[in-house]
């Protein structure tokens, strides 16, 4: 005689097993969170907040405000010219076909007679330019250049004019118009 064992059915078992608290940390659920943590990360680091500094540690924005508008000068604020206006730089600073960095402005004279100002700051990326030569304003992070008569850029990545502060000459003097 063969000896035979029954089993439960399959519903008595699932009174007789302990009843587990339903919980929602899957495997799925947990690869799921943490891809969404991860894209999370991603679309932060691509956010169009404006930065606050550039690589050399001044402030700037990608959309700057009219050049001077923060106070630019030499240092000289308590140096007005005839007519009540801050200068900003003497003439004989300024060379013919080049141009000073006085304050948050570079100051050119395209043609002898004619002072012109602009913003400092690219419009590429908020870096500070640093050099004019050769009728060229330049941008030493990505190589931009700009015109000393226009503030346009005449070689990129900058795509954008630097921002004019319109100026006159009272005196010696080169101040705000």
């Amino acid at each position: 005689m063969t000896d035979v064992q029954t089993t439960p059915d399959a519903e008595e078992l699932r009174e007789e097993e302990p009843r587990r608290p339903a919980t929602a940390s899957t495997r799925r659920l947990v690869l799921l969170g943490a891809g969404a943590a991860g894209a999370t990360a991603v679309l932060a680091a691509c956010g169009t907040a404006t930065p606050t500094t550039n690589s050399n540690g001044t402030d700037f924005s990608d959309t700057p405000g009219p050049a001077g508008s923060a106070g630019a000068g030499n240092g000289n604020a308590g140096d007005n010219g005839g007519s009540g206006g801050t200068s900003l730089a003497a003439t004989g600073d300024i060379p013919e076909g080049g141009g000073i960095i006085a304050g948050d402005l570079v100051i050119t004279q395209p043609v002898a007679g004619t002072y012109k100002a602009f913003s400092k700051v690219c419009t590429h990326a908020g870096c500070d330019v640093n050099k004019i030569d050769g009728g060229q304003i330049s941008c030493p992070c990505h190589n931009s250049k700009f015109s000393i008569e226009t503030g346009e850029p005449t070689s990129g990545p900058a795509t954008k004019a630097l921002p004019e502060t319109k100026v006159k000459v009272d005196g010696d003097n080169i101040v705000a118009a």
